[in-house]
């Protein structure tokens, strides 16, 4: 019976990667903003950066780095992914937030899970931006979530953000929920105005 041999090229290999992998990942804390660019570039895609990726980009604040960090966790895909990206939806940094949103967006099967928890969550400017989070689903999946949401939201500014969303990305299923928070919010006009527009374009077939 012939030896394994364990000390080949295949071993090397995986030598090669955990150690660039080490690399890149304290790459990612350089003082050289090139070095952090090229470091998570690097990290695209593998799985097991992802917990350094999450933490370079609360830490990062050039927007060319933090724009690869947030590429690199899109490549990944998975669940870990948008957990890494969703605590970014609640920080005070209007362009961190901004490319939160715009990576989430990027990734509508993962993302969908979570959808009915931030749709949820305490926070109104939160659940306004889970809003936009809907506009890369399936029409009829961005229907049922941000129907669900109208139907039992108190904050007029977060039915308006849900309004817009299914306005242009919505299905005729959600003419009812539209008509209902109208009625609800029949003292703020923004709301009603925006309804109808909505209910328009849905039952033409232009949403």
């Amino acid at each position: 019976m012939p030896l394994v041999k364990r000390d080949g090229p295949a071993a090397a290999a995986i030598q090669d990667s955990d150690e660039s992998l080490a690399a890149a990942t304290a790459n990612l804390s350089s003082p050289d903003a090139e070095i952090r660019w090229n470091a998570a570039r690097s990290l695209g895609g593998r799985r097991e950066a992802v917990p350094a990726l999450a933490t370079a980009l609360g830490a990062e604040r050039a927007p060319r780095v933090r724009e690869a960090i947030v590429t690199a966790l899109i490549r990944v895909g998975d669940e870990a992914s948008v957990r890494a990206l969703m605590p970014y939806l609640r920080s005070q940094d209007a362009a961190l937030r901004a490319a939160t949103v715009e990576g989430l967006q990027s990734l509508p099967k993962a993302i969908y899970p979570f959808l009915e928890l931030l749709l949820a969550d305490g926070d109104a400017d939160v659940r306004i931006l889970a809003t936009e989070l809907a506009r890369n689903l399936p029409s009829a999946d961005a229907t049922q979530v941000l129907c669900r949401l109208l139907e039992h939201e108190q904050h007029p500014n977060v039915c308006g953000a849900a309004i817009e969303v299914l306005a242009e990305v919505g299905t005729r299923d959600a003419v009812p929920s539209l008509r209902s928070c109208a009625a609800r919010f029949s003292g703020i006009p923004f709301l009603g105005f925006a309804a109808s527009t909505a209910i328009a374009r849905l039952e033409t077939g232009k949403g």
